[in-house]
């Protein structure tokens, strides 16, 4: 899984988000960094309000949230969704000793990014597209 600053170096990149059920995401700030929220028509879903739009959670009584707008909480995309995000600039991803490299095309040739898991090399190859 991505680190939550990856997360907001891409979301600051100008990637853009639609919720949609599997997506995962956190809310900081509130004392709960550490947990992961999955958008889930059973638990949580996406409702436009005239405000904006809301992650509504749905049947939560233990804890008094029963909605949060979209812009105060932090996108987890997943290595599928980083990686439909590179779109045709995407080559390959090899394993590099512990880790991973995502290699894309680019103005130069190809560039590799590297990281420790594969979610957060997508993540470090769509923050250089997005940078560009």
């Amino acid at each position: 899984m991505i680190t939550i600053d990856l997360a907001l170096r891409l979301r600051t990149a100008g990637l853009e988000w639609t919720p949609a059920s599997g997506d995962r995401f956190v809310i900081p700030g509130r004392d709960m960094d550490a947990d992961v929220f999955v958008v889930s028509e059973l638990t949580i879903d996406v409702h436009d309000a005239p405000t904006g739009r809301l992650l509504r959670f749905n049947g939560t009584t233990e804890w008094a949230l029963d909605s949060v707008e979209q812009d105060a909480v932090v996108w987890l995309p997943s290595e599928g969704q980083l990686r439909a995000a590179l779109g045709p600039r995407f080559r390959r991803l090899e394993p590099i000793g512990d880790g991973y490299a995502v290699v894309i095309t680019a103005p130069g040739g190809e560039e590799r990014h590297l990281d420790v898991d594969a979610e957060r090399a997508y993540a470090r190859a769509l923050l250089a597209v997005l940078s560009t």
